[in-house]
């Protein structure tokens, strides 16, 4: 018998993680449009954009528009991976912030030039400054199951990564699949574990559908107890530093799969793939999931 939650968050990463790799230049406009679209449909939760260098991450050079012009709808999380992009964020208004490590130190290395242990030791006085503004503190777990350059990590690897951010004073962890890899037994096993490991943090499931396993990842992941998914609309997004990593697992087929299982989310699939009509003339990879499939012949 499966034991299934009643009700689910879904937090849209679609704006920033969605879009923070796009070769296409995406204007403020365009992402204000799409953001308030999803908001439009139910979405409560989201990640709208990054405090990072221009320089590495162009896409992100308006971060503080975004933050400034954008309804005040639910939480709101933005990107902020250093001491530097943590003041920008306060300064422009941000009150919830993630950060981010991965549990494997070549991916770190390969990422941010930095070991697991180097990231943690940086980021403590980050958490500092967010303490004492009262932020709301998103503690992102990359390489949570496998690495491009390490292969399987072990689970006590990842409990003891996500043991530093609850130490340090992380409100929530999302733990992140990050290449794709993992399958339901996997899920099952890893969330499973973190449940019995941090029963009062919020704990949030982060899918990539490169193997096109991630639905069934989130379904096991909802029998071990986890009702808090990272999904971007479109399926949009990727990592440059995971080859062979695609988009994260769709929004609207997410919140599809809830709906047949009677599960609450607040979110209208049809009004989410309305938010991908908008985006998608501005980004570079055809949309092609399940539901936006639907809707385009007018079958949802």
């Amino acid at each position: 018998m499966f034991i299934l939650p009643n009700n689910v968050t879904i937090i849209e990463v679609g704006p920033r993680d969605g879009l923070q790799n796009e070769k296409k230049h995406v204007n403020e406009n365009d992402k204000l449009a799409f953001i308030e679209a999803l908001q439009g449909a139910g979405i409560q939760e989201m990640e709208l954009t990054s405090f990072v260098s221009p320089k590495w991450v162009p896409q992100m050079a308006d971060a503080k528009t975004i933050v400034e012009k954008s309804k005040k709808v639910g939480r709101q999380f933005v990107l902020a991976p250093n001491d530097k992009g943590a003041e920008l964020a306060i300064e422009a208004g941000a009150t919830s912030i993630a950060v981010f490590v991965g549990v494997s130190n070549t991916f770190n290395k390969k990422n941010i030039n930095r070991t697991t242990a180097e990231s943690i030791d940086a980021l403590q006085p980050v958490f500092a400054k967010l303490k004492i503004n009262d932020v709301f503190i998103r503690a992102c777990i990359s390489t949570a199951f496998y690495c491009p350059y390490e292969g399987k990590i072990e689970i006590e690897d990842v409990v003891a990564l996500c043991k530093r951010f609850v130490a340090m004073g992380a409100n929530e962890l999302s733990v992140a699949d990050t290449i794709g890899k993992a399958n339901p037994r996997e899920s099952y096993e890893l969330f499973k574990t973190l449940k019995e490991e941090f029963p009062d943090v919020l704990l949030t499931a982060h899918f990539h559908d490169t193997r096109k396993m991630a639905i069934a990842n989130i379904f096991a992941a909802l029998q071990a107890g986890i009702n808090r998914f990272d999904t971007s609309a479109g399926g949009l997004g990727g990592c440059p530093f995971a080859p062979g990593a695609t988009g994260n697992v769709a929004t609207e087929d997410v919140v599809n799969m809830l709906d047949t299982l009677g599960i609450e989310t607040g979110v209208d699939v049809k009004k989410v793939c309305q938010a991908v009509q908008v985006i998608a003339p501005h980004v570079s990879r055809p949309i092609d999931t399940g539901m936006y499939r639907l809707f385009e012949n007018d079958q949802l």
